[in-house]
This record gives structure tokens, sequence and C-alpha cells, in this order.
């Protein structure tokens, strides 16, 4: 029997957040009145595009801005959009009030990077082709970003702390090596930091550096320094061969020098220090986020061990409570995604999906599969599911209820099973959104 959405046990939502960027959501009705109406009545059919994860800017991003971001996303027809930025949520006011200005409905998500040692020590890549024991994971549908306890403070601060240092080493290092090869760049992670907050206008303390910021800011300089002729002779003198990018493919050769330069086993690579995946679920828990794996499956040149084979990787994500896996469709092929898809949904794992655009091409924000093809209407249908899902969890947390999972990332335990949960979230979910839309705009 399908009881209310308020008494699961939970540590921190226990009162409605008071936050300017999800003020938006305790406007559209009580939690009653909305699971009412989803229970009796089906949301109205669904006539445009939705994408769970893209990082805005200052996170490396194929935008400049977070007006530019919403534009595209509104002349695309992409009408719910996820905001996965790392460790820094202060753009997420932006994103609120500009949304609601173009008519888009956000979601606040976040991603955070992990490291189990006893994986790397083993060689077992997860979710990062390059890097055994790395965990990419994010947090669908936070709530709690704005007022942050100590404990998510703590993390917060180690994380950064731990990313700057690593930042701060690995240029010394692409400095000395471009230097050693007749390339003055006179970079160091301060410039590098300067050149983000004069590109997005952001204040400093808003930037966590990461590779592909890095990688950039050599990328512009290698540009000045070295003209078109002699860039392909120059780059196989740093790499030690021949690039595979024409001397004039700016991000193609951006991302050789993450690949070449700077991951495991590379010249100026540096020793990550990263958080267990156990704390990166606190964080999410905390930030009142649904713990979501993204899965890399073919967006890699051979199946990272932790993913291969099929039927073990569903078992170890339901040992590691994983209730939702989001995939970055453009580097999937649409049979392995849908092979990937529906295994984990029979096992009651909640699907989702996005871009990232967290290279500087600017893709269509519709997610597609790699080379362009179309979504197979399948798995667009599993993907709206897990919009709804982290909709429906959002709204929730918002108004002091207990979401799709509690602050420990256990399940809402208000249903008798894992479809009939899903299933009602969908529905909630489904008219949240219809809600939003005929709040603002009538619609």
């Amino acid at each position: 029997m399908h009881k209310k959405f308020d008494s699961c046990n939970i540590s921190i939502m226990t009162e409605k957040t008071n936050a300017k960027a999800i003020d938006f959501l305790l406007h559209l009705g009580s939690v009653e009145q909305i699971q009412n109406i989803s229970t009796t009545r089906t949301a109205g059919r669904r006539d445009f595009h939705f994408n769970a994860h893209i990082h805005l800017p200052p996170n490396f991003s194929a935008f400049e801005t977070v007006e530019q971001a919403l534009t595209l996303c509104a002349r695309q027809n992409v009408k719910v959009i996820g905001i996965g930025n790392y460790y820094d949520f202060t753009v997420y006011d932006d994103v609120s009030e500009i949304a609601r200005q173009k008519g888009i409905f956000p979601l606040f998500c976040t991603e955070i990077i992990a490291l189990e040692r006893d994986l790397a020590e083993k060689g077992i890549r997860v979710n990062d082709g390059g890097n055994p024991g790395k965990y990419y994971i994010c947090g669908k549908g936070i709530t709690k970003f704005e007022r942050l306890t100590s404990r998510v403070r703590e993390l917060l601060n180690r994380v950064r702390t731990n990313d700057a240092e690593r930042m701060r080493q690995m240029t010394g290092k692409l400095s000395q090596l471009f230097s050693d090869n007749g390339v003055e760049t006179f970079l160091d992670d301060k410039a590098i930091i300067e050149q983000v907050v004069r590109r997005h206008g952001c204040s400093g303390s808003a930037v966590t550096l990461q590779e592909r910021h890095v990688a950039q800011a050599f990328q512009e300089v290698f540009f000045e320094k070295i003209s078109p002729a002699h860039r392909i002779a120059k780059l196989s003198q740093l790499f030690g061969f021949a690039p595979i990018s024409k001397q004039d493919d700016v991000v193609g050769i951006q991302n050789e020098i993450r690949s070449f330069l700077m991951k495991a086993g590379k010249a100026c690579y540096v020793d990550e220090t990263f958080i267990s995946l156990a704390e990166a679920k606190e964080l999410i828990g905390q930030l009142g986020g649904i713990s979501c794996y993204p899965i890399l499956a073919d967006g890699t040149d051979r199946l990272c061990e932790y993913e291969y084979p099929l039927e073990e990787f569903v078992a170890t994500l339901r040992e590691n409570n994983f209730s939702m896996v989001e995939f970055i469709t453009v580097r999937n092929t649409p049979e392995v995604m849908l092979e990937y898809a529906k295994a984990v949904r029979r096992a009651g794992i909640v699907v989702t999906a996005g871009t990232e655009h967290n290279t500087l091409d600017i893709l269509p924000i519709k997610p597609l599969c790699v080379q362009g093809k179309e979504m197979p209407k399948e798995l667009e249908e599993m993907f709206w599911e897990g919009i709804c899902v982290i909709a429906a969890h959002q709204y929730l947390c918002a108004n002091g209820r207990c979401g799709f999972v509690d602050s420990h990332g256990i399940l809402n335990p208000d249903y008798s099973d894992s479809e009939q949960r899903i299933e009602s979230f969908k529905k909630l979910g489904a008219k949240v959104i219809e809600k939003y839309f005929d709040v603002f705009y009538g619609t």
C-alpha cells in the first residue's frame, strides 16, 4: 500500500530548505496536492528534450556563461537540464534565475571523484579508462548546497586542498617539460586560475582547477609560441611520438596533452589524493542527493574491469547501494548502452543520461549517441523516467520530506517493492515538472 512521502527516518532533511536557488520548488504547491494529482491524473504529453548532466563555468565547460548554456537549451527545446559541477555551487543561483527566464526546469547535481586504493593496486579500472581505482560519482537532485554542514565543509575543503596541491605540482612539471623543449610558458597554477577568472567573470575562490583547465592553458600558450608548420614536430618532441591530432585541432591537442603527459605513468603525472567511495557517497547524502554511478561501458577502448562481465557489474552496483546510474551518451553506441541500461533497470536501478559538455566542443544538448546517432526510443523512455525520479526527489527534499533516498542513501521505504517506488516517483516527478511550467509560464 502506498504511503505518504514523509515517514522515513532522516537526519538532515527535517525542515524546508530556505535556499534561493531551489526556492521555486516551494511555490509549486504542497506535497500532498501534487502527490494526489500525480496518482489520479497522468502528466501531460512530453514534447521537449532533457539532459541530466552538463558542466558550467567555472568548471571546465563548452560554455562561456550560464546565459549561453541555457539560451542554447531553450533554442534546442531542452526543457529540463541537470547541472553537475564539481565542488562549488555558487553558480546555481544564476542557474535557477536564468532557467526560469528561459522556461527551463533545473536539476541541481554535483560530481565527485573518489579513489579506492585496493582497486588501484589490483589494476582494476572503474569508470576512468586510464586510471585504475578512480571513481567518478554523481550526486543527483541536491538541495543542501547553500547551508553546508560542518561535515560537508570538511570533506569539500579536503577535496579542494588535495586537488589544488596536485594541480600546483602538475602545472610545475608541465612548465618545466615545455621549457626543457624550448617552449617557455611562464605558467603556474595561480596564472591558470587567473585565466579562468578573467574568462568567466567568477571569483578565484569558486575555481577548482581541473586537468582540462591546465591542458587548455598549455595548448593556448603552445599555439601562441609555435607556428602551425612546426607544431607537429614540437609535439612529437614533447610526447616522444607523433600526435594524432592535426596542427590546428584545439580540442584534440588539449586532449593529447592530458592523455600523453598528465595521465598515470606519463611524464607530468602526480599521484591523486581523493576521498574514498564511502566518503563521496556520504558527501552526496549530506548534500541531499542521490548517489549515481556514471557507466563508461564502450566509452573507452576496452571495457573497464569493474564494469564487465555485465551480470557481475550489476551485482556490484547493488552491493554498493547505487540506486541510480547515468550514461554520458555521446561516448556510447546505442547497442551497448541499451544492453547495459536494460540489465541495470531490470535490477531495480534507475537510469538517466547526460552529455557533460566538459570539452570545448559545442555539441547538441539533446543527448545523442556516439557519432551523433539518435537515441533508441526504449532508452529515451528509461532516461525520462530517471529525470522524473530526480525531479521528484529534489522537490520532496526541498519541502523537508524524504526523497527517493534518505541522507544515508537508503531507499525510501514507503513502498512494497522497487518497481512501485520507481513508478510512483516517475509520476510525481512528471507532475512536478508539468506544474513548474503551469505555475511560471501558464503552459
